[in-house]
C-alpha cells in the first residue's frame, strides 16, 4: 500500500505519543502538526557541536539529539521506528534513537580493526542492523549484523566481496544485501587519504542476507575504474540505483549514475553532457521516489540537484542547490539538503550534513 506523504505526519505523531508531544516547545509542535512529512538527518550547530534532529519538509527543526562526533548516513526502520546515524568514515560510533522520543538513545563502537563507513540498513523486520564497514588491515569490505532485539550486540559480519564499502540497502523481502563497494583503499592510520587511487577496483555486489554468500558482483569497466560506486538505492520494480564519485582527472566526464536489476549488467544513465558537468565529477546523494518513479541526486561540489524518470532514464529537471547535499522522496519529488542550512528552501542556522532520511510507515514512498 502506498501511503501518502500526509499519513507520514499523523503516524509519527501517533507513534510518538502524548508525553513526546507534550514536551516539545510550542513552535516545534506547531511545525508538526502542519507537516505533510518528517526526516532525520545530522547536523552541526552554529557552536560547532553535532547532533541529529526530527525535521519537517518546511525545514522545521521538531527536536535535537546530541552526537558524540559529526554523522554521515542516516538508516530508519518502519518496523520499529528506530532510527540510525553512523559516524562519518573512519568513526566508530553509530547512534540509535527513538524520534519519538520513547527511549534514550544506544551508542555502538566498531570492533577492533573495523570502522564505520557512515551507512547502514534494517532487515524488513527491523530485527537486525547492517553496517558497512572496514577490516583495514586485511583491505576488505565487511558488513556488520548487529541484534536490535539485544540493544544491537554485534552478532556477526559478512565480507562485502569488495574494498571501500560505502552505501548499502536491503531488498524489500530482506533476502539480499546490495553494496556499492567504492574501490577505494583507507586505513585509520591515514585518516580520509585514499591509498589506491591508481589501482581502484569499484564494485556493486549482491549478497545473500541469510549466508553471507556472494550472488552477483558486478565490476565497473576497466575505462571507469576512477568510478567510486558510493550510493545505491531501490526503486518499486526492485531495480538498482547507484551513484557515483569520480577520482580522475577533473576535465573528464565519466558516467555518474546507473542502474541494474538482479541478473543484468549495469548500464549508465547516459546525461546531457551540460549536465555532468553540472554534477562536477561527484554524487554526493541519491534517493528513488517510488510513488512518482523519479531518481534524485546530488552534488555539493557542482552546486545541483537532478531528477530523473525511473523508466526512461531522462533528465526531467535540473536545480541550483549550493551546497546541495542530502536528498529523499518527497510528496512531490524530493526533499533537499544543503551544508549551508537550507531544507527544501527554508533556512535554518544550522549545517545539515550529506544525508537524509524520510520517517515514513512504509517504504513505499
Amino acid at each position: 500500500m502506498i501511503r501518502s506523504a500526509a499519513i507520514d505526519r499523523r503516524s509519527f505523531m501517533k507513534a510518538a505519543g502524548l508525553t513526546f508531544l507534550a514536551a516539545l516547545p510550542p513552535r516545534a509542535l506547531m511545525a508538526l502538526e502542519r507537516a505533510d512529512a518528517v526526516y532525520a538527518s545530522g547536523l552541526r550547530q552554529a557552536n560547532g557541536d553535532y547532533a541529529v534532529a526530527t525535521v519537517t519538509e518546511r525545514g522545521e527543526i521538531v527536536d535535537q539529539v546530541a552526537l558524540p562526533a559529526r554523522s554521515h548516513g542516516m538508516a530508519f526502520s518502519p518496523a520499529t521506528g528506530k532510527t540510525v546515524a553512523f559516524a562519518r568514515r573512519p568513526g566508530t560510533y553509530a547512534m540509535i534513537f527513538d524520534p519519538h522520543g520513547k527511549a534514550e538513545p544506544i551508542v555502538i563502537t566498531a570492533a577492533d580493526n573495523r570502522h564505520f563507513y557512515g551507512h547502514g540498513a534494517f532487515s524488513p523486520d527491523g530485527r537486525i542492523l547492517y553496517a558497512s564497514e572496514n577490516d583495514f588491515d586485511a583491505n576488505r569490505g565487511m558488513i556488520g549484523l548487529y541484534d536490535a532485539t539485544d540493544r544491537f550486540a554485534r552478532i556477526g559480519e559478512f565480507e562485502t566481496f569488495g574494498v571501500g564499502p560505502h552505501d548499502m540497502t536491503v531488498s524489500d523481502d530482506g533476502r539480499m544485501l546490495i553494496v556499492a563497494n567504492g574501490g577505494i583503499e583507507t586505513h585509520p592510520d591515514f585518516g580520509r587519504t585514499k591509498l589506491n587511487l591508481t589501482s581502484m577496483q569499484p564494485s556493486l555486489t549482491l549478497i545473500d542476507a541469510a549466508t553471507g554468500a556472494l550472488i552477483e558482483k558486478h565490476a565497473l569497466p576497466a575505462q571507469w575504474a576512477q568510478v567510486s560506486t558510493r550510493h545505491v538505492d531501490m526503486d518499486d520494480s526492485g531495480r538498482i540505483w547507484f551513484a557515483c564519485q569520480y577520482e580522475g582527472h577533473r576535465n573528464d566526464l565519466p558516467p555518474l549514475v546507473g542502474s541494474f536489476a538482479r541478473g543484468e549488467d549495469i548500464r549508465f544513465v547516459d546525461f546531457p553532457e551540460e549536465t555532468t558537468r553540472r554534477l562536477a565529477n561527484y554524487v554526493g546523494a541519491i534517493a528513488v521516489n517510488r510513488r512518482e518513479g523519479l531518481v534524485g541526486v546530488t552534488s555539493p561540489k557542482g552546486g545541483a540537484s537532478v531528477t530523473i524518470d525511473a523508466r526512461t532514464g531522462r533528465v526531467l529537471r535540473e536545480e541550483i542547490v549550493p551546497d546541495a547535499a542530502g536528498i529523499a522522496p518527497a510528496r512531490s519529488g524530493f526533499a533537499v539538503s544543503s551544508y549551508d542550512g537550507d531544507f527544501l528552501g527554508a533556512h535554518s542556522n544550522v549545517a545539515w550534513d550529506q544525508h537524509i532520511v524520510r520517517i515514513a510507515p512504509s517504504r513505499r514512498v
